[in-house]
């Protein structure tokens, strides 16, 4: 852009422009606005001060007569003063059996699978190649999409489709789940010293996956869970399902005391890798990996000085009553009647909607007043008054310290970034998970978070926002707040081993075999 160029002023006006400073670059506007962000914030106790004040210097007038005449008008108003006192003692029961039972994330462990199913972007073009069902245009169609997605070269697939040829069967895709959702509950009984027989709520997501008997008692045989155990298994709903099942959980929690409940997240490749050549099946091939979580929740009120963190918020939105949102990712036939997902090319603009949505609803419950004052008076500017001045994005920053943003894919993170206007170091989290074990669909969101906990960075009192995007169209957001600092030495999770080597700077394209 070019630079403009004006004549310079002379006389008086110079005189003053050259002796007044340039307020607009010697005041950084973004420490303005963290001014106005405190006096907002905590102008309830600016009021409450000098309120105080003012009764502590009366109070401190008080004689002894006069407290001796207080004492004789309550004695004389001794119905009034029980009557009073019942009335405060049922209120404040009401209130206590009323509120909602607190969850709490006891802990949560994230899957790492063995080195022998981990995938290069050289091995997945080869065997790609060696199965001989992709025409070479599509073949070139795939390596293009990989070249630019972000994902590394330690991603991970099951063995059914590393084999020459791929073996997709429903042994192998049994297999699979086992190998998965087993690997995540072991670590995670293994953190947290619990028994299976504890264990009163069970909750198993997997969107392409749904056999007879279903996950979730696979889960109930391999670990002989009680015989009243409440067991669900959700399938069909996407990525964002992960953050369904921890909703669900907190609904469970609520009606249940003194319980634990248990949330896997997994997906399953094996019979869901697709064998034809439409394009827009294809990008899925590309994108997604092996990979589950297990995560322990918990309402006991006793558990939460070993919790890691406390559920705050859960904020779903559905856009499924929308054709063109209902049919953006759709499971379907080829025409040679190949089962495959199709991504729509409508799909970034259905997530725009979707989120926006999601988080109009979840801002007020979420943001400081200070953000909400100026969301509102844009608004009415833009909507009341026809001003044509830019729409306030508000600023989330100021709400969360870390944010998980599901790792669909580069595009979204990018757009996600740009949209809520994040900095890299909150991406990281999200742009290393792609890289390191690609789209893990629902389960990626605890890959994020166990990346912020191996870096260090979860303080006691942080907040983290995971937000994640599903079929249907759906958007799902968690508020957590971290009850503890996490210690990235006492932890074991999959990055432990190798978080040293992160963050690693991810190329816009990475050529295949470069």
């Amino acid at each position: 852009m070019a630079d403009s160029y004006q004549q310079p002023a002379s006389g008086p006006t110079a005189s003053a422009a050259s002796s007044l400073p340039n307020f607009l670059v010697s005041v950084k506007l973004k420490y303005v606005k963290l001014g106005y962000h405190y006096l907002i914030t905590h102008g309830m106790y600016l009021l409450l001060t000098p309120l105080l004040a003012v009764v502590s210097v009366h109070l401190s007038t008080l004689t002894t007569c006069d407290v001796i005449h207080l004492w004789d008008q309550l004695r004389f108003n001794l119905v009034t003063v029980v009557i009073c006192s019942v009335l405060m003692v049922f209120l404040a029961t009401v209130y206590f059996m009323s509120r909602p039972r607190k969850v709490y994330l006891v802990d949560f462990a994230a899957y790492k699978p063995e080195d022998a199913r981990m995938v290069t972007r050289e091995i997945f073009i080869d065997r790609s190649t060696q199965t001989g069902m992709f025409t070479e245009e599509n073949l070139a169609f795939q390596k293009k999409i990989l070249e630019r997605s972000g994902l590394g070269q330690k991603t991970y697939f099951p063995d059914a489709v590393l084999q020459v040829p791929p073996n997709p069967c429903m042994a192998e895709a049994r297999k699979e789940a086992e190998i998965v959702m087993f690997g995540a509950i072991d670590d995670l009984l293994a953190k947290t010293g619990m028994k299976a027989k504890d264990i009163g709520i069970l909750i198993v997501n997997c969107s392409l996956f749904c056999p007879t008997p279903s996950l979730s008692s696979m889960i109930v045989n391999h670990y002989k869970l009680r015989g009243n155990i409440m067991s669900y298994n959700l399938g069909g709903m996407g990525c964002s399902a992960g953050l369904i099942a921890i909703d669900l959980a907190k609904q469970l929690l609520q009606v249940n005391p003194n319980s634990y409940a248990l949330v896997v997240s997994t997906e399953n490749i094996t019979l869901n890798w697709y064998h034809g050549n439409n394009r827009s099946m294809l990008v899925s091939n590309c994108l997604f990996r092996m990979g589950g979580a297990a995560v322990l929740l918990s309402n006991r009120s006793s558990d939460r000085r070993r919790s890691k963190y406390q559920l705050i918020h859960t904020v779903r939105t559905h856009k499924g009553a929308d054709d063109r949102c209902y049919n953006c990712v759709f499971q379907e036939e080829d025409e040679n009647k190949k089962i495959g997902v199709a991504l729509s090319k409508d799909l970034m603009a259905v997530a725009g909607e979707a989120l926006k949505t999601n988080i109009t609803t979840l801002g007020p419950l979420v943001l400081p007043m200070s953000e909400q004052i100026l969301f509102f008076m844009t608004l009415v500017a833009r909507k009341v008054f026809q001003m044509k001045i830019k729409p306030y994005i508000p600023d989330f920053k100021l709400a969360f310290e870390h944010f998980c943003i599901h790792a669909g894919g580069r595009a979204v993170l990018d757009e996600l970034e740009k949209n809520l206007e994040l900095s890299d170091w909150h991406m990281e989290p999200s742009r290393m998970t792609l890289n390191r074990f690609g789209n893990t669909s629902s389960s990626s969101l605890w890959y994020e978070l166990a990346y912020s906990e191996a870096k260090g960075r979860i303080r006691k009192g942080d907040r983290s926002w995971q937000i994640a995007f599903g079929s249907g169209f759906k958007c799902n957001s968690a508020v957590w707040k971290a009850l503890r600092t996490i210690d990235p030495a006492k932890e074991k999770n999959p990055w432990t081993d190798e978080i040293n080597d992160f963050p690693v700077h991810v190329p816009k394209i990475e050529k295949i075999g470069s």
